[in-house]
């Protein structure tokens, strides 16, 4: 195509928004049956399969009103293939709607933009969740352990990253952010818990800072949950098993509206469980979850969605190895039976999606959370305090608000495409509650540590492109970050009563490649630089740390496709980190460390040589390394080294299906000169269900076979009761011995 008239189209684009179609051409339009969504790059065989085109981003195609009359053969990855006869006698304005198949390996593409969550829907339908934890682990090479009786957000583990509670792992639900700056706890705290499973449609996750929409905390990941939009029947779950563990589910199903295209449902959920300890954890959760999405014309969609949740809980906390060895308390015993806390969040968030023409379109999201936490620990016992004992209590009340546009625009240039994508938005924790205390069986205030309140603030903007020519996706971005960090100590407000503020700015360019060598194998080379921020109680007291510490990386890898049953996709990566946040246990908080490098290996398996049978494995090497420092000094603690999960599934008899699921943690530095290791683990879990239209039952048994394992490790100096001096060793949460879980549902 000659320059002039690439020019002449853009100009069309820019100032027309389209190009209009020639009356000599019959346009149509095809959209999602279930969720009414418009379906881009769909591919249409025309012209008695001679000629071909695809769908544009609002689902619209054009053919010639020359090849008419016509049988059309439309198909896309993912959805069952139609056949379309379409003569000049109809309407114009025709719509398509494309059904769904049944997520199977065979169905996947491994070079579709839609490849990491096609495997992971896979694995959601082939092993259903009912836990926030089922649904972590189904993330690829994300793994993670619990040790605060099931109240606490779940420590993650990613890419050789002991990344504690969030600090190097972006999680979302829905595009809304989990993570919580500055938070009493730990710097990027993701608590999954007002999520509803049985509430999630898919996960959408990425490994590495390579992605231009993602940014704080994106430096070993990303993972998104992404909800159902509507329901096809309503459902009531009952749940009940060992330590006295209960759960109620229902799901109501408000309006299903095809016509109007309008959709509503509301869930709520109920768990209990008193847990194997010696000390009752006596965990309560309530949560519900609302959602409403609406088409309101046929370029405007609107989607507004409500989750609340409450929880509180006891917690025998981590236990010092030593204490179990020498008979002071058993296996399932503490130290000190006071820990345990409760925490609170509720969201509102809308989002706004508007199609301009067929090749760009806007989407507007906005959210608020109210949050609040109140966490009782003790991780050092009576290495501080002989009298009273070390117990601590961490308390953080805000409210978040965040807003974020994106913009999308498709251009055809000859026998190539090009996407254009960019995005402005905010976030602002305004922060009431900040606080860290001494406190005596958690009635009594001995000390306030700390006290502050404040806010923080990041406006970010990012644009990138995504150029798709013959075999080739190119895709270059820009990342742009500010943040303002707002603080005040009330600890001594008369010598900064106005406050101390800092500001700081992070520049994360990234770019991808891809290459299709055919349908079965794809090769790609990510790079790019991400970053997490520090916790305003560090950077703003402390000018001479750094603010917005950044990452910079690589993943060089292979999606193998060798039959339809099988894909393969081994890759091999590696980072570089500005600075590590370290866990302190006496202060029960992280801080800024050390520079650290970091490389490994992924290797996720997906094999499906049966319908009905279905097998999947990821395994996870990773090598971390302070720099810069004495060798064999140098190990960074509790980083993980291998990490692999996996499941099998069988379908038999018309409606059973039997599951087994393992995942392993090798044993790991727990100090810098690896005198302390960690302890590792083998752990199994069995599901069976039978499944019918409308109602179902399931057993599942975690821990199959029983092991002693510790969930939660950590090297910590602690002093127990009438030891002289203090002592460090392992301490540890001890792992879910075997258990059972039965459930029943109904639809309706």
């Amino acid at each position: 195509m000659k320059i002039t008239k690439i020019a002449a189209v853009f100009l069309a684009l820019a100032f027309n928004g389209k190009i209009s179609a020639q009356e000599t051409e019959k346009k149509l339009a095809i959209k999602d049956a279930d969720d009414q969504f418009p379906i881009a790059n769909v591919l249409v065989k025309y012209n008695h399969g001679n000629s071909h085109t695809h769908s544009g981003t609002d689902g619209s195609f054009s053919i010639p009103a020359a090849s008419l009359p016509d049988t059309l053969v439309i198909s896309r990855q993912g959805y069952d293939e139609v056949k379309w006869v379409v003569t000049n006698d109809e309407d114009k304005n025709k719509v398509i709607f494309l059904q769904h198949k049944p997520y199977q390996i065979s169905e996947v593409a491994i070079n579709h933009s839609s490849f990491l969550s096609a495997i992971t829907k896979v694995d959601l339908n082939k092993f259903p969740v009912n836990s926030a934890q089922d649904l972590l682990r189904k993330v690829p090479g994300l793994f993670i352990a619990q040790h605060a009786g099931g109240g606490k957000a779940e420590q993650l583990f990613l890419r050789g990253f002991d990344a504690d509670h969030g600090t190097d792992v972006s999680v979302n639900v829905d595009g809304m952010p989990v993570n919580i700056v500055s938070h009493a706890h730990g710097q990027g705290y993701s608590d999954l818990h007002f999520v509803i499973p049985e509430t999630v449609n898919n996960i959408d996750f990425g490994k590495g800072a390579y992605y231009m929409d993602r940014g704080d905390f994106n430096t070993a990941g990303y993972v998104d949950f992404q909800t159902y939009n509507g329901l096809k029947n309503s459902m009531v779950k009952l749940e009940g098993g060992s330590f006295n563990s209960k759960r109620v589910l229902g799901m109501f199903n408000i309006l299903h509206d095809d016509t109007g295209r309008k959709n509503a449902y509301i869930a709520a959920e109920y768990n209990y469980t008193d847990g194997p300890f010696d000390v009752k954890q006596n965990f309560n959760r309530v949560n519900i979850f609302g959602k409403y999405n609406q088409w309101i014309t046929d370029k405007d969609y609107f989607n507004i969605q409500f989750s609340t949740f409450n929880s509180s809980w006891n917690a025998s906390g981590q236990i010092p190895e030593r204490a179990v060895d020498e008979g002071i308390i058993g296996r399932w015993g503490s130290i000190d039976p006071t820990e345990g806390g409760k925490t609170s969040r509720t969201n509102l968030q809308m989002n706004f999606k508007h199609i301009i023409s067929d090749s760009e379109q806007i989407d507007a999201m906005a959210f608020y959370s109210k949050y609040n936490f109140n966490l009782y620990s003790d991780f050092t016992f009576y290495l501080k305090d002989q009298d009273h004992g070390d117990e601590i209590q961490q308390t953080d009340g805000r409210n978040i608000y965040g807003a974020e546009v994106k913009y999308t625009k498709s251009f055809t240039l000859g026998n190539s495409s090009l996407n254009w994508i960019s995005g402005i938005g905010l976030r602002n924790d305004d922060i009431n509650t900040l606080q860290l205390n001494h406190v005596y069986h958690r009635d009594l205030l001995l000390d306030r540590k700390a006290d502050v309140n404040g806010t923080e603030t990041n406006l970010h903007a990012y644009s990138g492109l995504i150029w798709k020519t013959g075999k080739w996706t190119i895709n270059p971005a820009l990342r742009v970050d500010h943040f303002i960090f707002n603080m005040h100590n009330l600890l001594e407000p008369e010598q900064l009563p106005s406050g101390q503020s800092k500001e700081a700015t992070r520049i994360s360019p990234k770019l991808n490649f891809s290459y299709a060598q055919n349908d079965n194998i794809m090769w790609f080379l990510k790079t790019g630089m991400g970053f997490h921020s520090n916790d305003l109680r560090v950077v703003v007291p402390n000018p001479d740390q750094k603010t917005l510490p950044y990452s910079i990386g690589g993943d060089f890898g292979v999606r193998l496709h060798p039959f339809k049953s099988l894909i393969i996709t081994p890759a091999l990566w590696y980072m570089y980190l500005q600075q590590e946040f370290v866990y302190v246990g006496d202060d029960a908080v992280v801080e800024p460390s050390r520079k650290s490098r970091r490389f490994g290996a992924d290797l996720g398996v997906r094999f499906q040589p049966l319908e009905n049978f279905y097998l999947n494995a990821d395994i996870n090497y990773s090598h971390a390394r302070f720099i810069e420092e004495e060798k064999g000094k140098d190990y960074v603690p509790l980083a993980p080294v291998v990490t692999s999960t996996g499941s099998v599934n069988w379908d038999f008899l018309h409606g059973f299906s039997l599951g087994l699921q393992y995942r392993y943690l090798g044993c790991r530095p727990a100090v810098e000169d690896n005198s302390i290791k960690t302890k590792a683990y083998f752990v199994n879990d069995l599901m069976l269900s039978y499944n019918r239209q409308k109602w179902g039952a399931n057993i599942q048994v975690n821990n199959l076979f029983n092991v002693n394992w510790n969930e939660a490790q950590f090297a910590t100096e602690t002093q127990l009761k009438g030891e002289a001096e203090p002592i460090t060793d392992l301490t540890y949460t001890p792992g879910s011995p075997f258990g059972v879980r039965v459930g029943v549902y109904y639809k309706f």
